[in-house]
């Protein structure tokens, strides 16, 4: 895996964050950790140009509003990206932020949602979960189904479809979703149709450890081993089992049922085993997945999209999945 020749967007992402260990939670202290998690990426003036120059641009055509809903702790900031365009009842896509449990919030996946907004004319609710260590296992999941519900409530409020719900989700975020779409199925929930699960992080266990692309992952582009062990420290407490199929979908015992999926993995994240995994336990179980690989990407790509070259590929596979599963003519009433 490491021996590929990086492509130039990816080689100078990797330098920048390599030249700003701020950047990655292994060098992070409590007081940093807290910077980062309260820090907010500005809407408009100089800060919002810089951030659109690294993190991707909004589509235009899609308005951004926030919102927010009741859950059993509190409020739980909504990020809504609608299309501009007149329509009726929307398609509604739940999306779920990545950055370990503890970091990241609805506003980095700017790029993301308001292109499946754009692209698939659908209704985006992403969610500003609870963060980890302060909120530990399993608070974002909680967090999580209960915008689910919410959304399906109130769907016809922000003009989408109850009747065609979908999930999305970034690495913990694609943790998030796939184990919200389980929820939905077991606790007879809103009727999930489609599950976009990026670079899912869907294997909390000691296993993840021998995976072929964890040993392989000694550049550490992005996201390092490093990483990912004090991600996991943060978000398991020692009395979690991280078996649980709440932790880890990849360990359910029953899958089938669930709702079609798009499977995004990068040939240069220590995840991409673990996604590929799940596809194929998804298959085994008989629902319908379909993996994209791609193969010289690293983990968070899609959150580059400037200078990543599989994001504009890997979106149009996302909404391309998405439209089967959501589009009016493919859903029975």
């Amino acid at each position: 895996m490491t021996e590929l020749k990086l492509p130039p967007g990816v080689r100078a992402i990797d330098r920048l964050l390599k030249a700003n260990k701020g950047f990655s939670v292994e060098h992070m202290d409590e007081r940093a950790l807290e910077r980062a998690q309260t820090s907010v990426i500005p809407d408009a003036g100089l800060g919002a140009f810089v951030a659109g120059l690294l993190v991707g641009r909004p589509r235009a055509g899609v308005t951004i509003s926030t919102s927010s809903f009741p859950a059993t702790h509190g409020e739980v900031p909504l990020r809504i990206y609608t299309p501009d365009a007149p329509a009726g009842p929307r398609p509604v896509v739940v999306n779920f932020h990545g950055g370990g449990f503890a970091l990241g919030s609805s506003r980095q996946g700017d790029w993301i949602c308001s292109n499946v907004a754009a692209d698939l004319d659908a209704v985006v609710v992403s969610v500003d979960y609870r963060l980890a260590p302060t909120h530990r296992f399993p608070a974002a999941v909680e967090d999580c189904y209960e915008a689910l519900v919410w959304t399906a409530g109130h769907a016809d409020e922000i003009g989408g479809d109850s009747e065609r719900l979908g999930l999305m989700g970034d690495s913990a975020g694609g943790n998030l979703a796939a184990v919200v779409a389980i929820m939905a199925r077991d606790e007879g929930g809103p009727r999930v149709l489609h599950q976009a699960l990026i670079y899912p992080a869907t294997d909390l266990t000691e296993g993840l450890r021998e995976h072929e692309s964890y040993l392989g992952n000694t550049r550490g582009i992005i996201l390092s081993n490093a990483d990912m062990e004090i991600f996991r420290g943060f978000y398991l407490t020692e009395a979690d089992d991280p078996s649980d199929w709440r932790l880890s979908p990849l360990h359910a015992e029953d899958l089938s049922g669930l709702p079609p999926a798009v499977v995004v993995v990068a040939g240069l994240d220590p995840l991409h085993d673990a996604g590929v995994r799940y596809a194929e336990a998804l298959v085994g179980a008989g629902v319908h997945a379909r993996v994209e690989d791609f193969h010289v990407m690293p983990h968070g790509f899609l959150s580059f999209p400037h200078f990543s070259r599989g994001a504009k590929p890997a979106m149009a596979a996302i909404v391309a999945s998405q439209r089967e599963a959501l589009g009016r003519a493919e859903v029975s009433r």
